[in-house]
């Protein structure tokens, strides 16, 4: 729901012509942030094929079966004036023993999957408003466009791409004397990306979510979910998010991992 005294946002909803195209969701996001158009990245939906062996290498065979602790509803309140109410699901039995959450939002409709997010941690982007990332506005974007579609948000405690608060920030500094976001932890002898999903997957499961569209630009996120049994019917982009501080750190992601982001667009706002 809206305060009443806010302005519904326009909407740009991609070339009618190609049913593959979508715009990023950008109302009420700030103003530094740019968004660009991109492709849906409409990978195949069916799981990794299997061998002849019944059941036993199916992907996700052996996936421990999670929980839910708890749920209860939670009206939030975002920075710009946004406000939804969603609500927020603990676990048991989640493999990696991590209070992740998930924000459910929304109904899907009948017959169409619901959009999820694997968002992780960034205490200096989600809470701060940190500039060098653009994990803030991705955030804020995430829970109003799964408000929409129906679906869920899930919160996982996995700060600097798995490494932690204090390592992430060492990473900073070494970023500042000139080497980007993956060098960095490579120079502090740790993964360029530590995260695994087998906990979201967990999650998702215990909510009933067996197919999905992903909200992601990170190709990762989908593989690993295809191979713990789950059905990523779309990986649909998030917008893009630049600012004069985190053009070097979105150019690397394209870089390293792949993320779908139009690396020639990616220039200061």
């Amino acid at each position: 729901m809206r305060d009443a005294h806010e302005t519904a946002p326009s909407r740009d909803t991609g070339d009618p012509a190609d049913p593959d195209t979508t715009a990023p969701h950008t109302a009420g996001l700030p103003a530094a942030a740019l968004a660009v158009p991109l492709p849906v990245n409409d990978l195949p939906g069916a799981v990794l094929p299997v061998t002849d062996l019944p059941g036993a290498d199916l992907p996700g065979a052996g996936l421990p079966a999670a929980t839910v602790r708890t749920r209860v509803t939670v009206p939030l309140r975002f920075g710009d004036g946004y406000t939804v109410t969603a609500d927020l699901v603990t676990f048991h039995g989640l493999t990696d023993g991590q209070e992740h959450v998930a924000v459910v939002l929304g109904e899907a409709a009948a017959g169409r999957p619901p959009l999820v997010r694997l968002h992780s941690e960034c205490l200096t982007g989600d809470v701060f408003g940190s500039a060098r990332c653009d994990c803030g506005p991705q955030l804020r974007e995430a829970v109003e466009r799964i408000a929409e579609q129906g679906g869920v948000l899930l919160y996982l405690r996995q700060e600097g791409r798995g490494i932690g608060l204090y390592n992430k920030l060492d990473a900073y500094a070494l970023q500042d004397q000139g080497l980007d976001t993956y060098e960095a932890n490579a120079a502090l002898g740790l993964p360029e990306d530590a995260r695994d999903y087998t906990s979201a997957a967990q999650m998702l499961r215990a909510l009933g979510i067996d197919a999905l569209d992903l909200l992601s630009n990170n190709p990762d996120k989908a593989q690993q979910l295809r191979d713990l049994g789950l059905t990523v019917t779309h990986r649909v982009p998030t917008g893009v998010f630049t600012t004069a501080q985190n053009v070097r750190y979105l150019r690397a992601k394209v870089a390293h991992t792949q993320h779908t982001l139009p690396l020639t667009e990616l220039t200061a706002g």
